[in-house]
């Protein structure tokens, strides 16, 4: 909604609906398997096509992780028994007490899983760094254990790979303002994404302190251009998969067995207080 009380310009308009339009494509992503929709009503043939690509290009490399976001569009379609997310809540009291990194240990991957962590033990140098979570000593513990930590996984045979999603001030701003003025994502804002908004430049320099300290040839940073979020989450996906070597897994045919059936089963019905109202 356009409040007179906050006025938005034509450009922020536009974005805002194409926001709304990429909000669509999300739920298509959730449900739509290889078919490819024109899309809604009023786009340009330009905007058209280039829907038709990332679709296109969405499943083919979601087709791809399946032999072998932009988190949910990597585990979209895998399974869930080898790929799981990892997202952790802010620390309790007895885990603030712990070796920082005891709490994520547990969630590291075994062999021939994969575990994509959407709170990282970065948030010490990011979030922790900015709104004085933590002491000047504990960031500078960290500087100089991660590297230590990230080599002993790695020692260890598991892939660490660290993706920093990089969008401007301007593209923030924009996607403040798409959550503001829906009311579907309203709740994806907290008081700490604000705060984040305000702090813009501390977090800026927050994140280029961590990219230079903890950028290790074991385990090196990517930073993926996210101003055009379709963009970026194929090219992340396709960025991915070009760490590993993979090969197309032979699967058993699969066929439905035939049903048992006894005569002398009779299926009870179900009480017709019981039923929801077919209201539609």
């Amino acid at each position: 909604m356009n409040s007179p009380h906050n006025p938005l310009d034509a450009d922020t308009l536009r974005r805002l609906q194409e926001d709304v339009i990429d909000s669509y494509d999300e739920e298509l992503e959730l449900e739509v398997d290889d078919r490819i929709l024109d899309g809604p009503a009023g786009l340009s043939d330009e905007a058209r096509e280039s829907r038709r690509v990332y679709f296109r290009e969405l499943f083919r490399l979601q087709g791809e992780l399946v032999k072998g976001g932009a988190i949910k569009r990597i585990t979209q379609r895998l399974n869930p028994r080898v790929c799981r997310v990892a997202a952790l809540p802010a620390p309790n009291d007895r885990e603030k007490t712990q070796w920082y990194f005891q709490r994520f240990v547990s969630h590291l991957p075994a062999a021939g899983e994969i575990v994509l962590f959407d709170r990282s033990w970065y948030n010490r140098a990011g979030v922790e760094r900015v709104m004085g979570f933590c002491s000047d000593e504990d960031l500078e513990e960290f500087f100089r254990s991660v590297p230590e930590f990230e080599k002993m996984l790695v020692r260890s045979g598991i892939r660490v790979i660290k993706y920093w999603f990089s969008i401007s001030d301007e593209e923030q701003s924009a996607r403040f303002l798409a959550r503001i003025n829906d009311p579907l994502k309203q709740w994806k804002l907290s008081p700490m994404d604000l705060e984040s908004r305000r702090r813009w430049e501390d977090y800026t320099r927050a994140k280029e302190v961590m990219l230079e300290r903890t950028h290790i040839p074991e385990a090196p940073w990517w930073v993926v251009q996210a101003v055009d979020k379709k963009r970026a989450r194929l090219n992340c996906m396709h960025h991915l998969l070009a760490q590993f070597d993979y090969h197309e897994v032979e699967h058993q045919p699969v066929h439905l067995p035939p049903r048992e059936r006894h005569e002398d089963y009779i299926r009870n019905p179900v009480p017709a207080d019981m039923f929801v109202p077919d209201i539609y």
